[in-house]
């Protein structure tokens, strides 16, 4: 590890008892037992930072700079006091693509309206001692929208989640709360046709990790949703965008693109920085995205996430390049931290064949791939900041300054 970098989750041994829990409940074998030593070892690079292990720890003996309880209880309370809204929605980072449109769509469909969001990676990285401080700081009711077992990007998180919140009820219950106190829902983004573009090409169905989609004899092929992941291989496949994921729809997309261009633009004719747009998968990177707001992340920086590398269309690349980004950034999971881990193939293929477009059109130096993890707090303004002086030494060199 770079000595740079800043780990974002440690074991704190003067506080820890070995009592296992956190080795037991990891769903990477991230944390091992050494018996000879009686304490833990915590191997950073199979860590995925899902906060498992932090909010299933007795002693609290794990320290996690994101999302740790205290800061979202004081965020909840400060959002009270402005909105006087009394309900809390937890919503898991794999249900709920931004901007969150589709969020406040689904939780309008169960009845709720007016509510304080917390939008984090896993429902089950939240230990119910934040449910019970929420409940005790003024909140009334609190909603918590998680990904489908099966498809949990961390494994074991939304049926952790699941299992914590049934007997946290139970508690309730016998505490004198109401049965609706804490409500929980499935909800996952999955891929949906156009039927009306649709040629019957059958691009999808070859190009899908998950063989959830079924070609027909004649006409639209058929989703399988409880094998779809929402990955969005098959629709940066398709030529007809006949097929996409839902949050994630191209022309939304591309309206993003050129709002956020304007946007940027605008802040280059001030201060003279490169302009950048980053595409982001939702897992690579926690602290910046949280950051986003109106989707900038500065004055010359917005960011889109995307649900995966697989999913990111070489044509958002090229058409914000022609929109007037200076540069495209593309952070992305290193293989062996995929949460799809089917497919990573596709998103090689995908890149090599992006990678030849913009030699043709003579952008190869505006675009670049990196890799991110959020193990280490600092690495995506570090790769950021590295490839916002590429621009402005590419910007000297065509300008000749």
């Amino acid at each position: 590890m770079n000595q740079e970098q800043i780990c974002a989750i440690k074991i704190e041994e003067e506080n820890c008892s070995v009592c296992s829990i956190c080795s037991a409940t990891c769903p990477f074998n991230a944390i091992q037992v050494d018996e000879e030593q009686n304490k833990l070892i915590l191997d950073v690079e199979k860590c995925q930072v899902c906060g498992l292990c932090f909010s299933a720890c007795p002693a609290s003996a794990i320290e996690l700079l994101y999302y740790e309880p205290d800061a979202l209880l004081n965020y909840v309370v400060q959002r009270m006091k402005e909105t006087t809204h009394k309900t809390v929605a937890v919503v898991c980072r794999g249900g709920s693509p931004p901007p969150s449109d589709k969020t406040r769509e689904f939780l309008a469909q169960q009845g709720y309206k007016d509510y304080i969001l917390l939008r984090i990676p896993c429902a089950g990285r939240v230990p119910p001692e934040f449910y019970l401080k929420a409940l005790k700081s003024g909140v009334e009711k609190i909603v918590v929208v998680q990904c489908d077992e099966e498809f949990c990007r961390f494994k074991r998180g939304s049926e952790t989640s699941q299992k914590r919140l049934m007997l946290l009820n139970m508690v309730l219950k016998k505490l004198g709360f109401g049965e609706d106190t804490i409500t929980y829902y499935i909800n996952s983004m999955k891929a949906v046709y156009i039927t009306e573009n649709c040629v019957g090409c059958g691009k999808c169905a070859f190009v899908c990790p998950y063989d959830a989609i079924e070609l027909q004899p004649s006409g639209t092929p058929v989703i399988d949703q409880a094998l779809c992941v929402g990955c969005g291989a098959c629709a940066s496949a398709c030529p007809h965008r006949a097929i996409q994921i839902e949050g994630y729809e191209y022309d939304h997309i591309s309206e993003l693109i050129q709002k956020y261009s304007l946007s940027t633009k605008e802040a280059k004719a001030k201060n003279g920085k490169p302009t950048i747009l980053v595409f982001s998968c939702q897992w690579s990177e926690f602290s910046a995205l949280d950051k986003v707001k109106n989707g900038l992340l500065n004055e010359n920086t917005a960011i889109i996430e995307v649900p995966c590398f697989k999913g990111l269309d070489p044509a958002y690349v090229v058409e914000a390049l022609y929109s007037g980004f200076d540069g495209v950034l593309a952070i992305v999971c290193p293989e062996d931290k995929c949460k799809l881990e089917k497919g990573t193939k596709i998103a090689g293929q995908n890149a090599d064949a992006l990678e030849k477009i913009l030699e043709n059109l003579g952008l190869k130096e505006k675009f670049e791939v990196c890799k991110s993890t959020p193990i280490y707090i600092n690495q995506f303004e570090s790769l950021l900041k590295t490839f916002s002086d590429k621009l402005s030494s590419l910007h000297r060199r065509e300008n000749n300054v």
